[in-house]
């Protein structure tokens, strides 16, 4: 099955009491034999809810409260599997005539689409978006307000004079974007509106590569994704020239993984203990202080005489940590412009 991360990370929306979003995203490979040629999945913002790939031809729910959604709707997943199938009919096709129209052969390719509904719940205001993306470029993106499509980049000129003709498809959308959909989001958010205003504190480590690299701070499995997270010394920030902030990352069971990591090369052995990593959640009381302190890193750096060298299998965790990092900054990227395009 394909890395959840590799995913999910499709969309940035942070849950809040005024504003929830409910996304489809439905994504096809070309030329990537240990991946799904499709997938698909449903976010209630940044929490994972529904899952279907072509391997297994079947939707998944993917939170407990889920279920008992699924007791009101026994027939929910079969149509969610269904709608899937149809998809993957149509996108196995659109894939093809898009390596044509750009000319490409061999290599991975990447059709995705991300459509939905955002509902204020201050206001009242709903907004329905439908975007596509190819190789991680975004491609053409339907406007609800003028009903038409906006091509993004010339080679989708044709698509939109194509799709722009299909009057009843563009009203179908409409209305399920900015009525179907805000009223399967109201039923979800009845289900599992408390599980997504939960806090859960994460576990924090510090992580290095080699005793002179820079120590990382990495804090992960919490939830909300609303956090502050710094190293400071002797009670002060330390300066950005030290620092190096990571991007706010999602984690396949629905919560977030963060990092910031100090250079130490320039730090002084007696100096150490001056430091220290903060972590804040927000909304927590109080913040979670991890000391730098040589004898609690942990390294895959292997020296036989060194107290602090791991297991084989605490050595590959740490790698697939970072594999797992790499995967979800690549996909972060591509959520980050559906999150700030114009939809």
């Amino acid at each position: 099955m394909i890395p959840l991360a590799l995913i999910l990370l499709l969309s940035s929306q942070t849950f809040s009491a005024e504003k929830v979003s409910l996304s489809f995203f439905l994504i096809a490979t070309s030329g990537a034999p240990h991946l799904p040629e499709f997938v698909g999945v449903v976010m209630l913002n940044d929490m994972e809810v529904g899952y279907y790939d072509s391997n297994i031809r079947k939707a998944e729910a993917k939170q407990d409260w889920v279920m008992s959604y699924l007791e009101e709707e026994p027939q929910h997943l079969k149509w969610y599997a269904a709608q899937c199938l149809h998809h993957q009919q149509d996108f196995n096709a659109d894939i093809f005539n898009l390596k044509g129209l750009f000319n490409q052969s061999g290599g991975v390719h990447i059709l995705q689409r991300v459509s939905g509904c955002e509902v204020d719940y201050h206001t009242g205001e709903v907004t329905g978006f439908n975007r596509y993306g190819y190789n991680g470029e975004d491609f053409i993106r339907l406007d609800l307000e003028t009903e038409s499509w906006v091509a993004e980049r010339k080679e989708a000129l044709s698509s939109k004079e194509k799709w722009d003709d299909e009057k009843v498809t563009i009203t179908f959308m409409k209305h399920f974007y900015l009525n179907e959909c805000p009223r399967l989001l109201e039923k979800y958010m009845r289900h599992g509106g408390d599980f997504l205003q939960r806090k859960v504190l994460p576990k924090v480590s510090l992580l290095q590569k080699t005793p002179s690299s820079p120590v990382t701070c990495h804090a992960t499995g919490f939830y909300p994704k609303g956090a502050e997270m710094f190293w400071r010394r002797a009670g002060k920030e330390v300066q950005q020239k030290l620092v190096e902030p990571w991007e706010t990352l999602y984690n396949p069971d629905g919560t977030f993984q963060k990092s910031v990591t100090l250079n130490v090369s320039s730090v002084p052995d007696g100096e150490w203990e001056e430091y220290e990593c903060v972590f804040k959640l927000d909304g927590a009381d109080d913040a979670m202080v991890t000391k730098l302190d040589k004898a609690v890193i942990m390294t895959n750096y292997l020296d036989p005489g060194s107290p602090r060298s791991f297991s084989a299998a605490v050595a590959a965790s740490v790698v697939a940590l970072i594999i797992l990092v790499a995967f979800a900054i690549i996909l972060y990227r591509i959520r980050r412009r559906q999150h700030n395009g114009n939809i």
